[in-house]
Protein backbone atom coordinates (compact mmCIF):
# COMPACT_ATOMS: atom_id res chain seq x y z
CA UNK A 1 0.00 0.00 0.00
CA UNK A 2 1.61 3.30 -1.03
CA UNK A 3 1.74 6.07 1.94
CA UNK A 4 -0.37 9.39 1.45
CA UNK A 5 1.48 12.27 0.12
CA UNK A 6 0.29 14.63 3.14
CA UNK A 7 -0.51 12.08 5.60
CA UNK A 8 2.49 10.45 7.96
CA UNK A 9 1.71 7.08 8.28
CA UNK A 10 1.17 4.52 11.34
CA UNK A 11 1.23 0.95 11.62
CA UNK A 12 -1.55 -0.70 13.18
CA UNK A 13 -2.46 -2.91 15.52
CA UNK A 14 -0.16 -2.68 18.16
CA UNK A 15 0.79 -0.08 21.12
CA UNK A 16 2.19 3.13 20.07
CA UNK A 17 5.55 3.46 19.45
CA UNK A 18 7.64 5.17 22.75
CA UNK A 19 8.06 8.46 20.53
CA UNK A 20 4.69 8.44 19.83
CA UNK A 21 1.48 10.19 21.49
CA UNK A 22 -0.69 8.67 24.04
CA UNK A 23 -3.76 8.64 22.21
CA UNK A 24 -5.69 6.90 25.44
CA UNK A 25 -4.70 9.72 27.68
CA UNK A 26 -7.94 12.24 28.25
CA UNK A 27 -8.27 15.13 30.48
CA UNK A 28 -10.15 13.02 33.23
CA UNK A 29 -7.02 11.44 33.95
CA UNK A 30 -5.76 15.01 35.52
CA UNK A 31 -8.61 15.46 37.98
CA UNK A 32 -8.68 11.51 39.48
CA UNK A 33 -8.99 10.16 42.87
CA UNK A 34 -6.65 12.30 45.12
CA UNK A 35 -7.23 15.12 42.17
CA UNK A 36 -10.19 15.11 42.44
CA UNK A 37 -10.18 18.55 44.36
CA UNK A 38 -8.51 20.57 41.86
CA UNK A 39 -10.23 23.41 40.26
CA UNK A 40 -10.85 21.47 36.81
CA UNK A 41 -9.97 23.46 33.86
CA UNK A 42 -8.92 19.77 32.63
CA UNK A 43 -11.85 18.45 31.01
CA UNK A 44 -14.24 20.47 28.80
CA UNK A 45 -17.63 19.19 30.37
CA UNK A 46 -19.67 22.52 31.12
CA UNK A 47 -19.48 23.82 35.11
CA UNK A 48 -23.00 23.62 37.09
CA UNK A 49 -24.41 20.72 35.38
CA UNK A 50 -26.58 18.58 34.58
CA UNK A 51 -29.17 21.00 35.95
CA UNK A 52 -32.03 20.36 37.73
CA UNK A 53 -34.84 20.00 35.09
CA UNK A 54 -32.72 17.45 33.51
CA UNK A 55 -31.58 15.68 36.80
CA UNK A 56 -35.88 15.23 37.66
CA UNK A 57 -36.01 13.62 34.11
CA UNK A 58 -33.21 11.07 34.37
CA UNK A 59 -34.94 10.24 37.98
CA UNK A 60 -37.79 9.89 36.80
CA UNK A 61 -36.82 7.35 34.45
CA UNK A 62 -35.13 5.08 36.99
CA UNK A 63 -39.01 3.39 37.64
CA UNK A 64 -38.85 1.70 34.48
CA UNK A 65 -35.39 0.05 35.08
CA UNK A 66 -36.89 -3.57 34.92
CA UNK A 67 -38.15 -3.26 31.24
CA UNK A 68 -35.36 -3.19 28.67
CA UNK A 69 -34.45 -0.14 26.78
CA UNK A 70 -36.36 1.07 23.97
CA UNK A 71 -34.98 3.80 22.52
CA UNK A 72 -37.35 4.85 19.73
CA UNK A 73 -38.73 7.98 21.67
CA UNK A 74 -35.23 9.39 22.07
CA UNK A 75 -34.33 8.48 18.15
CA UNK A 76 -37.54 10.59 17.98
CA UNK A 77 -36.44 13.45 19.32
CA UNK A 78 -32.77 13.30 17.83
CA UNK A 79 -34.48 13.16 14.54
CA UNK A 80 -36.93 15.71 15.03
CA UNK A 81 -34.13 18.45 16.26
CA UNK A 82 -31.96 17.90 13.11
CA UNK A 83 -35.10 17.75 11.04
CA UNK A 84 -34.29 13.98 9.91
CA UNK A 85 -36.38 10.95 9.11
CA UNK A 86 -35.65 8.38 12.23
CA UNK A 87 -33.50 5.94 9.96
CA UNK A 88 -30.75 8.36 9.71
CA UNK A 89 -30.36 8.53 13.30
CA UNK A 90 -28.17 5.91 15.72
CA UNK A 91 -28.31 6.40 19.50
CA UNK A 92 -24.47 5.83 20.99
CA UNK A 93 -23.09 5.28 24.49
CA UNK A 94 -21.45 8.67 24.55
CA UNK A 95 -20.21 9.74 21.17
CA UNK A 96 -16.83 8.10 21.51
CA UNK A 97 -18.62 4.64 20.76
CA UNK A 98 -19.81 5.60 17.13
CA UNK A 99 -15.75 5.71 16.88
CA UNK A 100 -15.44 2.19 17.46
CA UNK A 101 -18.65 1.04 15.84
CA UNK A 102 -17.15 2.87 12.54
CA UNK A 103 -13.49 1.31 12.97
CA UNK A 104 -15.54 -1.35 13.46
CA UNK A 105 -17.73 -1.97 10.89
CA UNK A 106 -17.09 0.37 8.08
CA UNK A 107 -14.54 -1.03 5.34
CA UNK A 108 -11.84 1.71 5.13
CA UNK A 109 -8.65 0.82 2.96
CA UNK A 110 -6.98 4.64 3.31
CA UNK A 111 -8.14 6.26 6.39
CA UNK A 112 -7.29 9.56 7.66
CA UNK A 113 -7.54 11.46 10.57
CA UNK A 114 -7.26 15.62 10.56
CA UNK A 115 -4.50 16.27 13.90
CA UNK A 116 -4.27 17.75 16.17
CA UNK A 117 -8.09 16.79 17.57
CA UNK A 118 -9.08 14.20 19.50
CA UNK A 119 -7.21 11.32 19.77
CA UNK A 120 -10.08 8.50 20.15
CA UNK A 121 -11.01 7.79 16.25
CA UNK A 122 -7.35 7.16 15.40
CA UNK A 123 -7.03 4.71 18.64
CA UNK A 124 -10.39 2.87 17.99
CA UNK A 125 -9.20 2.67 13.99
CA UNK A 126 -5.71 1.32 14.84
CA UNK A 127 -7.32 -1.04 17.21
CA UNK A 128 -9.58 -2.54 14.31
CA UNK A 129 -6.40 -2.93 12.67
CA UNK A 130 -6.28 -0.23 10.37
CA UNK A 131 -3.18 1.58 8.94
CA UNK A 132 -4.12 5.01 9.66
CA UNK A 133 -2.35 8.36 8.06
CA UNK A 134 -2.04 11.65 9.61
CA UNK A 135 -2.91 14.92 7.88
CA UNK A 136 -1.05 17.23 10.52
CA UNK A 137 -2.53 20.99 10.72
CA UNK A 138 -0.10 23.68 11.05
CA UNK A 139 0.16 26.47 14.36
CA UNK A 140 1.66 28.52 11.90
CA UNK A 141 -1.44 28.54 9.67
CA UNK A 142 -3.66 28.45 12.86
CA UNK A 143 -4.63 25.12 12.82
CA UNK A 144 -6.71 26.18 9.54
CA UNK A 145 -8.26 23.18 7.38
CA UNK A 146 -6.67 23.39 3.69
CA UNK A 147 -8.98 20.52 2.13
CA UNK A 148 -6.29 19.95 -0.19
CA UNK A 149 -4.02 18.89 2.37
CA UNK A 150 -6.51 15.74 2.44
CA UNK A 151 -4.81 12.90 0.11
CA UNK A 152 -7.51 12.28 -3.12
CA UNK A 153 -7.51 8.67 -2.20
CA UNK A 154 -8.84 8.50 1.63
CA UNK A 155 -11.68 7.26 1.46
CA UNK A 156 -12.44 7.95 5.55
CA UNK A 157 -11.71 10.88 6.67
CA UNK A 158 -12.09 11.87 10.58
CA UNK A 159 -12.09 15.71 11.43
CA UNK A 160 -13.35 17.76 14.32
CA UNK A 161 -15.63 20.79 14.40
CA UNK A 162 -14.60 22.16 16.50
CA UNK A 163 -11.91 20.75 16.66
CA UNK A 164 -10.64 19.54 20.06
CA UNK A 165 -8.12 20.50 21.63
CA UNK A 166 -7.40 23.63 19.43
CA UNK A 167 -10.92 24.73 19.73
CA UNK A 168 -11.01 26.38 15.99
CA UNK A 169 -13.93 25.89 13.57
CA UNK A 170 -12.89 25.17 10.54
CA UNK A 171 -16.30 26.50 7.70
CA UNK A 172 -19.13 24.49 6.59
CA UNK A 173 -18.03 24.97 2.54
CA UNK A 174 -14.52 23.44 3.36
CA UNK A 175 -15.41 20.33 5.27
CA UNK A 176 -18.55 19.54 2.93
CA UNK A 177 -15.94 19.90 0.04
CA UNK A 178 -14.29 17.07 1.40
CA UNK A 179 -17.49 14.96 0.79
CA UNK A 180 -17.20 12.58 -2.61
CA UNK A 181 -19.16 9.06 -3.20
CA UNK A 182 -16.64 6.24 -2.44
CA UNK A 183 -15.48 8.17 1.04
CA UNK A 184 -16.80 8.20 4.22
CA UNK A 185 -16.72 11.67 5.77
CA UNK A 186 -16.62 12.00 9.46
CA UNK A 187 -17.29 15.09 10.90
CA UNK A 188 -17.11 14.87 15.06
CA UNK A 189 -19.26 18.11 16.22
CA UNK A 190 -19.01 16.91 19.97
CA UNK A 191 -18.55 20.89 20.89
CA UNK A 192 -20.99 22.26 18.02
CA UNK A 193 -24.06 23.14 20.92
CA UNK A 194 -21.34 25.60 22.20
CA UNK A 195 -21.09 27.48 19.34
CA UNK A 196 -23.89 30.08 18.93
CA UNK A 197 -25.71 29.55 16.54
CA UNK A 198 -23.90 26.32 15.92
CA UNK A 199 -22.52 28.29 12.30
CA UNK A 200 -20.65 25.44 10.56
CA UNK A 201 -22.75 23.06 11.50
CA UNK A 202 -23.22 20.11 9.32
CA UNK A 203 -26.21 18.21 11.23
CA UNK A 204 -29.10 17.70 9.35
CA UNK A 205 -27.55 17.83 5.69
CA UNK A 206 -28.27 15.34 3.21
CA UNK A 207 -27.15 16.60 0.24
CA UNK A 208 -23.47 15.16 0.88
CA UNK A 209 -22.46 11.83 0.24
CA UNK A 210 -20.72 10.08 2.80
CA UNK A 211 -21.61 12.14 5.89
CA UNK A 212 -21.71 10.91 9.17
CA UNK A 213 -22.27 13.62 11.72
CA UNK A 214 -21.35 12.67 15.28
CA UNK A 215 -22.70 14.52 18.28
CA UNK A 216 -22.27 14.17 22.27
CA UNK A 217 -25.03 15.23 24.91
CA UNK A 218 -22.45 15.21 28.05
CA UNK A 219 -20.07 18.31 27.46
CA UNK A 220 -22.97 20.79 27.40
CA UNK A 221 -25.08 18.83 29.73
CA UNK A 222 -22.65 17.40 32.35
CA UNK A 223 -23.21 13.84 31.43
CA UNK A 224 -20.32 12.54 30.72
CA UNK A 225 -20.67 9.70 33.78
CA UNK A 226 -24.73 8.72 31.91
CA UNK A 227 -22.75 8.24 28.71
CA UNK A 228 -25.26 9.58 25.70
CA UNK A 229 -24.57 10.71 21.94
CA UNK A 230 -25.56 9.72 18.39
CA UNK A 231 -25.06 9.24 14.83
CA UNK A 232 -26.56 11.25 12.05
CA UNK A 233 -25.97 9.56 8.82
CA UNK A 234 -27.25 7.57 5.60
CA UNK A 235 -29.56 5.11 6.89
CA UNK A 236 -27.76 2.35 5.06
CA UNK A 237 -24.95 3.67 6.96
CA UNK A 238 -26.52 3.43 10.33
CA UNK A 239 -27.73 0.43 9.91
CA UNK A 240 -24.21 -0.78 9.04
CA UNK A 241 -23.56 0.55 12.43
CA UNK A 242 -26.27 -0.65 14.29
CA UNK A 243 -25.53 -4.18 13.17
CA UNK A 244 -22.13 -3.73 15.25
CA UNK A 245 -23.48 -2.49 18.16
CA UNK A 246 -24.46 -4.52 21.25
CA UNK A 247 -28.17 -5.06 22.50
CA UNK A 248 -29.61 -2.29 24.08
CA UNK A 249 -26.26 -0.11 24.15
CA UNK A 250 -27.80 2.71 25.40
CA UNK A 251 -29.47 2.69 29.05
CA UNK A 252 -33.16 3.87 29.66
CA UNK A 253 -31.55 6.99 32.10
CA UNK A 254 -29.62 7.55 28.96
CA UNK A 255 -32.33 7.88 26.52
CA UNK A 256 -34.71 9.44 29.09
CA UNK A 257 -31.87 12.05 28.55
CA UNK A 258 -31.56 12.41 24.86
CA UNK A 259 -35.28 12.91 24.72
CA UNK A 260 -35.20 15.39 27.24
CA UNK A 261 -31.76 17.46 25.77
CA UNK A 262 -33.89 17.79 22.55
CA UNK A 263 -36.81 19.47 23.54
CA UNK A 264 -37.02 23.44 22.89
CA UNK A 265 -36.48 24.44 26.42
CA UNK A 266 -33.55 22.40 26.07
CA UNK A 267 -32.18 24.10 23.05
CA UNK A 268 -33.35 27.20 24.41
CA UNK A 269 -31.11 26.66 27.39
CA UNK A 270 -28.20 25.41 25.08
CA UNK A 271 -27.70 28.50 22.99
CA UNK A 272 -27.96 30.78 26.15
CA UNK A 273 -25.15 28.72 27.35
CA UNK A 274 -23.61 28.96 24.54
CA UNK A 275 -23.32 33.13 24.10
CA UNK A 276 -22.51 32.80 28.14
CA UNK A 277 -19.15 30.66 27.02
CA UNK A 278 -18.46 33.22 24.38
CA UNK A 279 -18.55 35.64 26.79
CA UNK A 280 -16.37 34.10 29.11
CA UNK A 281 -13.78 32.78 26.84
CA UNK A 282 -13.50 36.13 25.65
CA UNK A 283 -12.42 37.20 29.12
CA UNK A 284 -9.80 34.51 29.46
CA UNK A 285 -8.31 34.86 26.25
CA UNK A 286 -8.03 38.63 27.57
CA UNK A 287 -6.37 37.62 31.17
CA UNK A 288 -4.29 35.43 29.11
CA UNK A 289 -3.32 38.17 26.86
CA UNK A 290 -1.76 39.99 29.80
CA UNK A 291 1.24 37.64 29.59
CA UNK A 292 3.98 38.33 26.74
CA UNK A 293 5.00 34.53 26.55
CA UNK A 294 1.83 33.01 25.94
CA UNK A 295 0.44 32.53 22.38
CA UNK A 296 -2.78 31.06 21.92
CA UNK A 297 -4.06 29.18 18.88
CA UNK A 298 -7.56 30.35 17.33
CA UNK A 299 -9.21 31.88 17.19
CA UNK A 300 -10.93 30.23 19.38
CA UNK A 301 -14.42 28.86 19.14
CA UNK A 302 -15.24 26.19 21.15
CA UNK A 303 -15.46 26.22 25.15
CA UNK A 304 -11.78 25.35 25.53
CA UNK A 305 -8.55 27.45 24.33
CA UNK A 306 -4.92 26.13 23.34
CA UNK A 307 -2.09 27.52 24.13
CA UNK A 308 1.76 27.26 23.51
CA UNK A 309 4.08 28.61 26.21
CA UNK A 310 7.67 27.79 27.21
CA UNK A 311 8.16 24.78 30.06
CA UNK A 312 4.86 24.22 29.88
CA UNK A 313 4.97 20.74 31.63
CA UNK A 314 6.86 22.67 34.44
CA UNK A 315 4.14 25.32 34.47
CA UNK A 316 1.50 22.80 34.59
CA UNK A 317 2.66 20.70 37.36
CA UNK A 318 3.29 23.94 39.08
CA UNK A 319 -0.19 24.91 38.82
CA UNK A 320 -1.66 21.63 40.27
CA UNK A 321 0.43 22.89 43.72
CA UNK A 322 -1.97 26.07 43.49
CA UNK A 323 -4.46 23.98 43.14
CA UNK A 324 -5.66 23.63 39.17
CA UNK A 325 -5.71 20.93 36.62
CA UNK A 326 -5.03 22.14 32.96
CA UNK A 327 -4.81 19.56 30.06
CA UNK A 328 -1.22 18.60 28.60
CA UNK A 329 -0.91 19.10 24.96
CA UNK A 330 1.69 16.27 24.36
CA UNK A 331 -0.28 13.59 24.45
CA UNK A 332 -2.55 14.80 20.50
CA UNK A 333 -0.45 14.36 17.89
CA UNK A 334 0.75 17.50 15.65
CA UNK A 335 1.25 19.03 19.07
CA UNK A 336 4.39 18.85 22.19
CA UNK A 337 5.10 19.43 25.34
CA UNK A 338 4.84 23.39 25.23
CA UNK A 339 0.97 23.54 24.81
CA UNK A 340 -1.77 22.99 27.19
CA UNK A 341 -5.38 23.61 27.09
CA UNK A 342 -7.85 24.99 29.23
CA UNK A 343 -11.25 24.79 29.72
CA UNK A 344 -13.61 28.07 29.89
CA UNK A 345 -14.68 28.54 33.22
CA UNK A 346 -16.91 31.51 34.68
CA UNK A 347 -15.18 34.98 34.88
CA UNK A 348 -14.15 34.53 38.83
CA UNK A 349 -12.45 30.96 38.54
CA UNK A 350 -10.57 32.47 35.52
CA UNK A 351 -9.35 35.71 37.68
CA UNK A 352 -8.27 32.96 40.06
CA UNK A 353 -6.42 31.08 37.57
CA UNK A 354 -4.82 33.87 35.82
CA UNK A 355 -3.48 34.78 39.22
CA UNK A 356 -1.79 31.60 40.02
CA UNK A 357 -0.63 31.27 36.74
CA UNK A 358 1.19 34.62 37.39
CA UNK A 359 2.70 33.70 40.36
CA UNK A 360 4.13 30.37 37.93
CA UNK A 361 5.33 32.33 35.23
CA UNK A 362 6.82 35.01 37.63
Amino acid sequence: MAPHPAAARLRAPGPAAPHEPDLRHHGDAEVRGADAGLTDLAVNVRTGTPPAWLKARIAASLDGLAAYPDGRAARRAVAARHGLPMERVLLTSGAAEAFVLLARALPARQPVVVHPQFTEPEAALRDAGHEVGRVLLDARDGFRLDPAAVPEDADLVVVGNPTNPTSVLHPAEALASLARPGRTLVVDEAFMDAVPGERAALAGRTDLPGLVVLRSLTKTWGLAGLRIGYVLAAADTVAALERAQPLWPVSSPALAAAEACCTPRALAEAAAAAEEIAVDRNHLLARLGEFGQIRTAGPAAGPFVLIRLPDADRVRAALRNRGFAVRRGDTFPGLGPDWLRLAVRDRATTDRFVTALGEVLG
